[in-house]
C-alpha cells in the first residue's frame, strides 16, 4: 500500500508542529519551509488537520499553529485513514468494473492486508513518532524558502 503524497505531507506537518516549542507557534510558511514543499501544499493539509480537530490556528500577532491535545495523542493509524479516506486499495467499481468483481477473492485479501497496515499504526501516537532520534532532527530543521 501506499500513502497518497497528500497523506504524507500532512503526517509530516504534524510531526513538525509535536515538536515545535511551547509559546512559540509556527505560521503554515514557516512549516513549508522546514518540510521544504509549496506553501499551497501545505495550506490544504494544515486546512484538513485543522477540520479534524489536530492543529488550531490562531490569528494575529502572537498566533500561528499549535497541534493540540488530540493531535499529541492522535493514533497514527487514525490520523491515516482519516486522511487517506475510505477507498480501497483497487478499485474494483467504476466507469469500467472488473469483470471478476462478484467472484474475486482478491478484493477480500486485499482489503484485509489494508486494515492489518492500519492496525499495525494504531497503537503508535504521534507523540511516540516523534520521540527521539526524529525529534531533535524536526527540531533542527530550518528548510529552504518554498513556492
Amino acid at each position: 500500500m501506499r500513502l497518497t503524497k497528500f497523506t504524507d505531507l500532512a503526517l509530516r506537518a504534524v510531526m513538525r508542529l509535536a515538536v515545535a516549542e511551547r509559546g512559540a507557534p509556527s505560521t503554515t510558511r514557516e512549516v513549508a519551509e522546514a518540510m521544504d514543499v509549496p506553501y499551497t501544499h501545505m495550506a490544504k493539509a494544515i486546512s484538513r488537520l485543522q477540520h479534524l480537530g489536530v492543529v488550531e490556528a490562531r490569528r494575529g500577532r502572537g498566533g500561528g499553529l499549535a497541534l493540540t491535545g488530540l493531535g499529541h495523542q492522535a493514533s497514527v493509524g487514525w490520523l491515516v485513514r482519516e486522511l487517506e479516506g475510505e477507498g480501497e486499495v483497487v478499485a474494483c467499481e467504476g466507469d469500467t468494473p472488473c469483470p471478476l468483481r462478484a467472484a474475486c477473492r482478491l478484493r477480500g485479501a486485499l482489503r484485509d492486508a489494508q486494515e492489518a497496515f492500519y492496525a499495525t499504526l494504531d497503537p503508535l501516537t504521534v507523540s511516540d513518532v516523534v520521540a527521539a532520534p526524529t525529534g531533535p532532527v524536526l527540531i533542527g530543521l530550518t528548510g529552504r524558502p518554498a513556492d
